[in-house]
């Protein structure tokens, strides 16, 4: 009689879902939506060899047994590589803070912007080379550099000194060069437009919503109606630079948080097709206005449940809009790629993927960082770019003390939770809640929103509903 060969169990983590559906997550991030009676079955060890069930856990790298087993954990190994492939090239994303003066005082503002009367506050030429120079040194062959503020086009010579001077260094160095504006759009004109076209400049704006809602959360410094300026400034963005010319983001206080939907419809009657549904986070301004524009994690996963529901719904009639959030999600978990958000890494992205240069040469491990610092605490500078080598800022104490704290196989619960390979850690957001870098999952805001939205995107997978799937795999680029 022969012997059977023996079964081998590879990693896997598990969750039980609202409806009882188990999912298993393994070590590659493949998944696998089982009942509670094959969930026992796999407890017991009695799972019958020649069950279609047998078979799904072999496919999947689930199981292995001596025939396979080395197979199996190169599978294994090489979908673990890919998901962390962003590592191989280091830091892609350079912001540049060029001002942090702004026209606008919004209420939410997380960079705690100062009046556009303010002096001293804006990036000159010598610092800005000296940040051009240390961008170079980064071995990543995507150099994206994101103009920030305040509101950047306050200091719009400097923007195009630093265009121009980086597509010069760029000839010797011949890496991908990408540039992004991020502002209100509210001082752009024709001039800077046919700049940005000449000079392939992406635009990044912020729409939070109706006339009504733009206006009370977003309020210009002068006698502007900003919602109406901005449907101006808009409409001569895309003559000049086409329909995507301008990518907007929303942020969600209590001014909208209940009327999400409302705020689908007004980026469908602006002609967008996405949506990024991102809450708010706890840094300048919003916690000054904390009563009056937050909100609990379980408010917000009310809303985002609903808003996701009616923009699927939007795309089952026949309209195409994606909601940004949950296709990263996706991404991460019906694919084998990396995502480049930098939330959801791990280790996070803080550094590793992106990095933020202050107006006065200070550098930080995140715009994050960078808010806290205008709040007076410079914990996560990583120096100067003048005073300070490239290695010593990206490979200092606190470079490594950050990535050390962002790696959520050794977190206390990250380590145990089945969602650990598309989630990610961010040091800079549990400092900012507790005061530590590690953080404290039961109570990490940032924790609940994205396990109560991978709850849910795996609950509306688990119903295997041809119509979301099909919205959801239209939402994935790979």
């Amino acid at each position: 009689m022969s012997v059977l060969p023996e079964l081998h169990y590879l990693p896997f983590w598990f969750t039980e879902l609202s409806n009882g559906i188990m999912v298993l997550v393994n070590q590659g991030g493949e998944h696998l939506f089982i009942n509670l009676d094959d969930f026992n079955h796999i407890l017991n060890k009695d799972i019958d060899r020649n069950s279609d069930f047998y078979f799904v856990l072999k496919d999947k790298q689930f199981l292995a047994d001596d025939y396979d087993l080395e197979i199996q954990l190169d599978v294994l190994a090489n979908q673990l590589r890919s998901r962390k492939a962003y590592l191989d090239d280091f830091t892609s994303l350079h912001m540049i803070v060029v001002t942090a003066r702004c026209n606008f005082n919004c209420r939410y503002c997380h960079a705690s912007s100062a009046n556009e009367k303010e002096h001293d506050l804006d990036l000159d030429w010598p610092t800005a080379k000296l940040i051009v120079n240390k961008i170079f040194e980064s071995p990543s062959p995507i150099i994206k550099i994101e103009f920030q503020g305040g509101e950047p086009l306050l200091n719009w010579p400097i923007i195009q000194d630093i265009v121009e001077y980086a597509e010069i260094v760029n000839r010797i160095a011949k890496r991908q060069l990408e540039f992004v504006i991020c502002t209100n759009l509210t001082l752009i004109t024709r001039e800077i437009l046919e700049y940005c076209e000449s000079h392939n400049i992406a635009i990044s704006t912020s729409l939070d919503g109706n006339q009504e809602i733009q206006n009370y959360n977003r309020k210009p410094r002068g006698p502007i109606d900003g919602y109406k300026v901005f449907e101006e400034k808009l409409a001569l963005t895309r003559l000049i630079l086409g329909q995507d010319g301008a990518s907007p983001l929303l942020t969600v206080s209590k001014t909208n948080l209940n009327r999400l939907p409302l705020v689908v419809d007004e980026y469908i009657k602006h002609n967008f097709h996405g949506i990024f549904i991102r809450a708010l986070n706890p840094y300048g301004n919003a916690v000054d206005n904390v009563n009056t524009l937050g909100y609990s994690t379980e408010e917000f996963l009310k809303a985002y449940k609903n808003a996701l529901n009616y923009i699927i719904q939007k795309n089952i009639e026949g309209y195409y809009f994606v909601e940004y959030y949950a296709a990263l999600l996706l991404e991460r978990i019906l694919t084998p790629f990396s995502t480049g958000f930098v939330d959801l890494q791990s280790p996070c992205g803080n550094i590793i993927s992106g990095v933020i240069y202050d107006y006065n040469g200070y550098v930080y491990a995140s715009d994050e960082g960078r808010m806290l610092a205008r709040r007076g605490d410079k914990r996560f500078c990583l120096g100067h770019v003048k005073s300070n080598t490239w290695n010593e800022l990206f490979k200092g104490d606190i470079a490594k003390e950050v990535v050390r704290a962002s790696c959520v196989e050794c977190l206390p619960e990250c380590a145990t939770c089945a969602y650990q390979l598309y989630c990610g850690a961010d040091p800079v957001r549990y400092y900012a809640e507790n005061g530590t870098l590690e953080g404290h999952r039961p109570s990490s805001s940032f924790c609940q929103k994205t396990k109560g939205a991978l709850d849910y995107i795996f609950y509306l997978l688990s119903l295997n509903d041809d119509r979301i799937n099909k919205v959801f795999w239209s939402w994935i680029n790979y």
